[in-house]
């Protein structure tokens, strides 16, 4: 469903192409992972992330083990003033002093323990968290256009957000888990050394608990899988329907979306009220044998102190402990579903940072240097986006320094494909791309970026102002600079005319302007970062042709001295190119200046001749332009 802009000459091959298996879109696939209650390799590689902060983490590990050490005293202290209290007689003032001044010392380590481990555990966490967001924002910056462009939004920001969310909630009770474990375990021994008959019988509860886990972790396991799967699925659909609003409402979808997206909300919500049922229905069996186990103390406790089998301290000090002893196991059971989420969050995140770079600088990359002439040649260049489906077979042309070529062709002839492998999007197969001399793969991708400026189809404004989005790729760029680009592209009058011009603030997409503004903006970007070489994709094929026209105008002084390919829909617009390139089915079948092809009577006669001499006639200077100099 998802709407992906592609290039004309792409949008076929990527449409062929099966879905790569780190989006895992198959819930068979995430239940292979999900499955698995604990696994190695995911605990190794967050762990890296947690290695930093692992001297935070193990103050926080002592603060929760001196904090259940106080827990665990409480009773024996309740203990003491009973039993030795009742033998003391009239010395019972100095045992109850002694008692009370115990349990001062213990609340106040309690809360000193308590606060460090909730404030330095929950520092570390969130620096955790941050860094696991840089790194998967970091990777996804460098990974192929071709994963970007058949990945859902939504799945990515739910594996950033969310996945990442989960991640935090695990390290914040991951440290109390070990408390969690520890009270219990002492809770035992203490049982067991206070009257071993009587810790035994009380244990005798457990058998049905650990059997009720027994049948109640295989569903509870499918439960959380179906839950993470379902609410990537609701994500991306809730994102594909916003960025997509404007297509939705033109085409009076709104119902049809709506439905769809209810639909996997509606299995978003059913799979986690069964996740949640599976988490809260071990709380009242755990409360129902903490009820049992209390009841047994309480009536072979009682008899046994009647009896003179034990003091009356120990019983009661047995009561705190049973009251405690299954909270661990409660707060334990609710935390193996954290435990759960964190497995497969972090199986969804490291999917992402293992995403391959295709398009990596060599070790011995150098950079481009200003003194490079601005030259670009196709030396046998063949290229596909699927083995053994060539996009490109075989093409070698040359574009001298400071001259404008202009490639065109039907759909499909690998137009885009071109302009793409100029910018080492990606790499040829066979053959090699040249600029100023040196093949695009032994140079710094830094450093091809500041030489080979590109202007898309599609305008990309980022939320910002005017003239941050101007020096977007050249932020060193003055503001006369920047307002020099404006004037030459034409768009500096409708700058001014902006409420506060050139610091207007854009919304998102810059959405308050018209398309043909948005262009002219992205064409001052380009010209503020200053390259040699200077690519137009379709840049004029969505603006209006006195937009178009002030654009030209402004192109010819501009690109004086520098490189310029174009590719345009409008073959009217690229009659003035030096030379003009010609594909079809990704090979190169004519080359020459407009009057030559003209001449030749070839394809690109016939696509001027049927398609395009209606813009002939296009005025070539403003006195025949529209009343309206706004763009649309």
């Amino acid at each position: 469903m998802t709407d992906v802009t592609v290039n004309d000459d792409e949008s076929e091959d990527r449409r062929q192409r099966p879905p790569r298996a780190v989006v895992g879109s198959s819930l068979d696939r995430e239940e292979e992972v999900f499955g698995k209650a604990y696994d190695p390799k995911i605990v190794r590689r967050i762990w890296a992330f947690v290695k930093p902060y692992q001297k935070q983490i193990y103050i926080s590990v002592a603060a929760v083990l001196i904090f259940t050490l106080t827990q665990l005293a409480i009773p024996l202290i309740i203990r003491f003033a009973i039993d030795k209290g009742m033998a003391a007689g009239g010395g019972g003032r100095v045992v109850l002093l002694w008692a009370i001044a115990g349990f001062a010392a213990t609340i106040a380590i309690n809360f000193v323990a308590s606060w460090v481990q909730e404030s330095v555990v929950g520092k570390a966490a969130e620096n955790v968290l941050f860094d696991m967001r840089r790194a998967m924002f970091e990777h996804l910056q460098r990974v192929s256009l071709s994963w970007m462009d058949k990945t859902e939004v939504g799945r990515l920001m739910s594996r950033l957000m969310g996945d990442v969310n989960s991640m935090q909630e695990f390290l914040e009770t991951s440290v109390l888990s070990v408390g969690d474990i520890v009270l219990l375990f002492g809770i035992i021994g203490v049982l067991l050394w206070l009257d071993p008959m009587l810790g035994a019988i009380t244990m005798a509860t457990m058998p049905i608990l650990f059997i009720v886990r027994l049948f109640w972790l295989p569903p509870a396991k499918l439960s959380f899988m179906a839950a993470h799967h379902t609410n990537s699925s609701a994500n991306g659909a809730l994102a594909e329907g916003i960025n997509g609003v404007r297509t939705v409402q033109s085409l009076d979808r709104q119902r049809v979306n709506f439905d769809l997206y209810e639909e996997k909300a509606h299995t978003n919500l059913r799979a986690h009220l069964r996740a949640a049922k599976f988490a809260q229905v071990m709380v009242p069996i755990v409360d129902t044998l903490t009820g049992i186990s209390m009841a047994t103390v309480i009536v072979v406790g009682g008899q046994m102190v009647l009896g003179h089998q034990i003091e009356v301290g120990v019983m009661v000090a047995f009561l705190f402990y049973i009251q405690r002893f299954f909270d661990p196991i409660r707060s334990l059971t609710m935390q193996y579903s954290v435990f759960q989420r964190a497995m497969s969050s972090g199986q969804r995140i490291t999917e992402v940072l293992d995403v391959p770079v295709n398009i990596e600088d060599k070790p011995d990359a150098v950079a481009l240097t200003g003194e490079m002439d601005g030259s670009v040649e196709f030396k046998n260049v063949t290229f596909g986006y699927r083995k053994n489906q060539p996009v490109l077979k075989n093409v070698s042309f040359r574009v001298n320094p400071g001259e404008t070529v202009a490639i065109v062709g039907p759909t499909g002839s690998g137009k885009s494909s071109c302009m793409s492998l100029v910018h080492r999007f990606y790499d040829v197969w066979d053959g090699s791309v040249t600029v100023g001399g040196r093949d695009v793969r032994d140079v710094t991708q830094d450093s091809l970026g500041a030489e080979v400026a590109m202007v898309l189809q599609e305008p990309f404004l980022f939320t910002g102002s005017v003239i941050e989005n101007i020096r977007y790729n050249k932020e060193s760029a003055t503001r006369e600079q920047v307002i020099d680009a404006a004037k030459a592209v034409g768009a500096h009058d409708f700058i001014m005319s902006l409420a506060d011009g050139y610091d207007t603030k854009l919304e998102q997409r810059g959405g308050n302007l018209s398309l043909g503004q948005r262009q002219l903006i992205s064409f001052a970007r380009a010209l503020v970062a200053d390259a040699k070489i200077l690519v137009l994709d379709e840049a004029t094929a969505n603006i209006d042709s006195y937009t178009e026209m002030l654009i030209q105008r402004a192109l010819k002084r501009l690109l004086e001295g520098r490189t310029g390919l174009v590719i345009a829909h409008r073959l009217a617009t690229i009659r003035g190119a030096d030379r003009i390139i010609v594909l079809q089915n990704g090979e190169l079948l004519e080359s020459g200046n407009h009057e030559q092809l003209m001449n030749k009577q070839g394809l690109y006669a016939k696509l001027y001749t049927m398609n395009y001499s209606s813009f002939d006639d296009m005025p070539e200077n403003g006195d025949e332009a529209p009343p309206t100099g706004k763009a649309t």
